[in-house]
């Protein structure tokens, strides 16, 4: 069963550039990972950032959670870049897709 978690935060100010250059890093490792689904980034007017990623199962949610790297850019973000952020993680109950042929 997929694995979805939501990673909403808010950055402090003036450190967008620093961070973008982190995000980038991290979000190329997930994709990297085994059992890597997808991944969306959102920025809302206010400033406030939503992630979502989702990896097929608990233990590649697991992995990519536990990775050193991913430990590291996640004591940086508490040290540097984050005003706050909230994590949800949850299993994928069900999904369904349209698209538009």
């Amino acid at each position: 069963m997929p694995i979805v978690t939501v990673f909403r935060s808010r950055l402090r100010p003036g450190v967008e550039d620093a961070y973008r250059g982190l995000a980038d890093q991290m979000s190329e490792l997930a994709r990297a990972m085994d059992g890597f689904v997808d991944e969306k980034l959102f920025v809302a007017d206010d400033g406030e950032r939503v992630t979502i990623v989702r990896f097929a199962d608990w233990a590649s949610h697991r992995a990519w959670a536990s990775h050193p790297e991913h430990r590291r850019a996640q004591q940086r973000g508490r040290d540097e870049f984050y005003a706050y952020y909230d994590i949800s993680i949850s299993e994928e109950t069900e999904h369904r897709r349209y698209e538009h042929p």
